[in-house]
Formats: structure tokens, sequence, C-alpha cells
């Protein structure tokens, strides 16, 4: 990478604030607010027991693992509750992490068969795993009801331009699905079917180099998404219908941490999975709140206003002031917020609660380094 030396003077002009400037005569915006942010969390414990991946919620196996929160429809409150109840349930050994979900479902039916396929055009549960915890070097799996799999690598978001590599595989996995009832069978009424899955710590935690396996306390960025088709039934087999009171057909999205929009691709709103150093059923680990999170959603609400800024205004704005951080934090703090900017990129600086100081760029990624 081609290395560019500022001199004092020109990165005395780089370094803005809102207390040095004002915003731009003309270029007045009103910015968009942006969804509640309340992801939900859980706390990962140690397996009490082996675990068999059969696709099946062995009472010995899973019992004394806590489930999450029902599945909710990735647009939050603006959407009624889910047709269907779907919940997850989360633990790891020394080797890697364990995943099962339970879906009622009374139609189970799938199509697709070819390995890295589009799995959502079916029915499927879908994993995303962001362990680096800055919305970057993230990962996902889906499955449908046949135990077709896709999984695929993404080193940002898709609003940030990612490379997405879709020959990536989780090396080690494991998975199996289990349907209570019949697949494919329109004639009767199944009551559900469930997924459990293992990835390996070296697979989690491919993109952290050296890193084997995660400490107690540790917070990994987790969220689940179930698609749900509307399908009735026609000549004996399930077809794709628009759902009730709607013209067009699209799917149902079903999720642990809403975004707030249909888009899962948004790991800044993923749920907090902390790990425990405790086996399931002898004890309760509370779950500890970053107490840096509130100082990354400041800094990730200023790169959404960046990008609403650059949409409207063809550039990314100037000036801190430009971004109006008296309406998102006390006057204090928003006096603290520096702006580093070129023509085409920007870094926007925060200091933190614990003597780091918090950075985000334009393309989202988010990191501490010290004062």
């Amino acid at each position: 990478m081609k290395k560019t030396v500022f001199t004092a003077p020109m990165a005395a002009l780089l370094l803005l604030s809102c207390a040095q400037a004002p915003q731009e005569k003309g270029k007045e915006i009103t910015y968009t607010p942006q969804a509640p942010y309340n992801p939900p969390t859980y706390v990962c414990y140690k397996a009490p027991a082996p675990i068999k991946i059969d696709g099946k919620l062995s009472p010995e196996e899973w019992d004394a693992i806590p489930w999450t929160t029902d599945f909710v429809d990735i647009e939050g409150d603006k959407r009624p509750k889910p047709l269907l109840q779907t919940r997850a349930k989360m633990t790891y050994d020394d080797n890697g992490m364990y995943f099962a979900v339970l879906m009622e479902e009374p139609h189970v039916w799938a199509t697709i068969t070819e390995h890295d396929a589009v799995i959502y055009q079916d029915n499927d549960f879908e994993i995303f795993l962001n362990p680096t915890n800055d919305t970057h070097n993230y990962l996902e799996y889906e499955v449908n009801a046949l135990g077709t799999e896709w999984d695929l690598f993404l080193s940002k978001p898709y609003r940030d331009n990612p490379q997405v590599l879709n020959n990536w595989e989780f090396a080690g996995m494991k998975s199996a699905v289990y349907v209570d009832g019949t697949l494919n069978n329109p004639k009767d009424t199944d009551k559900s079917w469930s997924v459990e899955v293992f990835i390996p710590w070296s697979s989690i935690y491919q993109v952290a180099r050296g890193k084997k396996g995660p400490v107690d306390g540790e917070h990994i960025r987790t969220n689940f998404s179930r698609v749900e088709w509307t399908t009735e039934v026609q000549d004996g087999k399930y077809v794709k219908v628009p759902i009730k009171g709607e013209d067009k057909i699209r799917e149902y999205n079903w999720v642990w941490a809403p975004t707030g929009v249909i888009n899962i691709h948004m790991p800044e709103y993923w749920g907090f999975v902390q790990i425990s150093d405790k086996v399931a059923g002898t004890g309760e680990t509370p779950f500890v709140t970053d107490p840096n999170d509130e100082v990354k959603w400041l800094l990730r609400n200023l790169y959404y206003r960046q990008n609403e800024y650059a949409a409207t205004f063809g550039e990314y704005a100037p000036f801190v002031a430009a971004l109006k951080p008296e309406e998102l934090c006390p006057a204090e703090q928003a006096k603290q917020i520096s702006l580093f900017n070129t023509p085409s990129m920007y870094e926007i600086t925060l200091p933190g609660t614990d003597g780091n100081v918090w950075h985000i760029r334009q393309d989202g990624m988010v990191w501490a380094s010290k004062k």
C-alpha cells in the first residue's frame, strides 16, 4: 500500500471538528432517523454432553441449554408477529460452536439440491457470524429442508461493495436436518423441521490469525434468519403465492435480531452472543454489555449520515457540524468527535470509555486504537 506523508499544516487542515468549522452555506439536510437499536443478547454456555449432529434436539444434549428469544420480522415492530414460532440454541466445546434451531412448519418442502445455490429461494435457515465484531469479514450459512447448503464469506456488507467469496467453505463443518413430518408431501400436515450445525473454531476465526477460540466473556456478533414463502397446493405441488393482502410474491424474513429494513446484511444490528466458561445447567452467567457499544453506535450513526450527505451532495461532509451530531449525543460529547477527510475517504474518531479511541471509516469498518 502506498504511503502518504502529510506535513503538519496539511494534517491540521484534514483534522476538522464540530467546534472548528460551521456547516457550508446552502447545504442543508434533514437526516433520516435510523431503526431502533436494541440487539438481543444470549449467553453461550459449554455443552453439558457430547452432541451428535443428527438434526434432532435430543433432551440429554440440549435441554440444559437456553433458547434464544423467538424470532421476529426483520422490520421489527413495523410488521406483525411471525405466523410460526422459530427459536434457536447455541453451545460450544473446545473444538467449535454448535447451533440448533426448531421451526414450526405445517408444510415442510424444499426443491434446491445444488450446493452453493441461492438457497433462500426455498424456505431456509441461515446463520450469520461476525467474530471480529467490526461489521467486516463475516460468515454466512444457509440450509434448506433437504440439507442443501450455501456457505460464503463477505469482506463487508453489500452496501459497502464487498468481496463475496461464494466458493468459500466452512472447513470441518457438520450439519443435519430433521423433519417432524414428511418432506414435500402436501397431503398431510407436518409439525416442524429442525437443524443442527457444528462449526469448528478454526473456521469461525479464519480471519483472526492466530486465534484458536474465544475467551470467557467474549462477544460474537450473531444473527439468524428464517426465510418463509407463502404457498398453496396446485396439481399436488407447493406453489409460491403472494402473502395475503399483497399483490407480488415475496418471502417472509423472520430473524433473531431485526434490522428495521429488509436487509440482513447490517451486522451492527446483530445480536450479542457472550461466551461463558460455565457448563450449561450448572449456574447462570450475567450478560455484560460492552461499555463502548454506545460510542460505536454513535459513530455508526455518523457513518449513516455521511452516506446520506454524499448521496445528496455528491461528496462526503467536510465538517463534523454538517452531520449535526448534537441531534445524536450531548454537546460535550459532540465536541470530542473528529473528522479526517480526503476527496474520496473519511475517518471519524471518538474517545471511548476504556482509554481507547474508536474509529469508523467510509466503508463502515470500526476499530479501536490507543490514545
